[in-house]
């Protein structure tokens, strides 16, 4: 077998074969909750809820903390952007697309720093041995906890943190042996420069009109 097809399943050979399902769904649902965001479609949200429970628990089973963690956090966040971005007045939703304002950077910032906190005292916590890849993933959690925030209320920054991010995480997984996950991150990668653009241009189409 070629080194490119063991680096992917060589990690699942001892692998329960109902967290490599729960994987393979996680997977599928968060490229499709990727695929909806860029169209700017509600639907980002269930699916992506879908994704990031089964993620929660199979973090959750691998001992990861800080990544559970986050997954916990976007489900969360999955709820509240699915009311935020569905709620309307006068037949107009009530959220547009949108560029971040001097508060909300701030905002944005405190949330990143915050977060980064919370994940190390949490993995101290758990008595986890903090290696340079946790570090990694402390740094990519305040990133990712910024962007789902910048998300929910439709600020077209928040695909600018998810490719920062997720350019970072795709090594990393690869790194702890997760070929699938990396794979996804840089589907996602792609995606979010996509989505980048396609909301750039609904907003300058919006303003054009206003």
């Amino acid at each position: 077998m070629s080194p490119i097809f063991d680096f992917f399943l060589e990690p699942y050979y001892n692998r329960p074969i109902y967290l490599i399902v729960l994987e393979a769904i996680a997977f599928v649902f968060g490229i499709a909750s990727v695929v909806y965001a860029q169209k700017t479609n509600i639907l980002v949200y269930p699916t992506g809820l879908v994704a990031t429970v089964i993620t929660v628990y199979i973090f959750l089973k691998d001992e990861l903390i800080g990544d559970m963690m986050m997954n916990f956090y976007y489900s969360v966040m999955s709820i509240y952007g699915w009311w935020n971005w569905s709620r309307k007045k006068e037949n107009k939703y009530v959220v547009p697309i949108s560029i971040t304002n001097t508060k909300e950077k701030i905002i944005g910032f405190g949330m990143f720093l915050l977060t980064m906190v919370v994940t190390y005292v949490v993995y101290k916590a758990y008595g986890t041995e903090i290696t340079t890849s946790n570090y990694i993933d402390i740094f990519t959690s305040g990133i990712f906890f910024t962007a789902m925030w910048f998300m929910a209320n439709k600020k077209l920054e928040n695909w600018t943190l998810w490719i920062f991010a997720d350019i970072i995480t795709v090594p990393l997984y690869a790194y702890r042996g997760w070929g699938m996950l990396s794979l996804q991150y840089l589907i996602f990668t792609i995606l979010a420069i996509q989505g980048y653009f396609a909301w750039k241009k609904s907003l300058n189409n919006n303003e054009q009109i206003a």
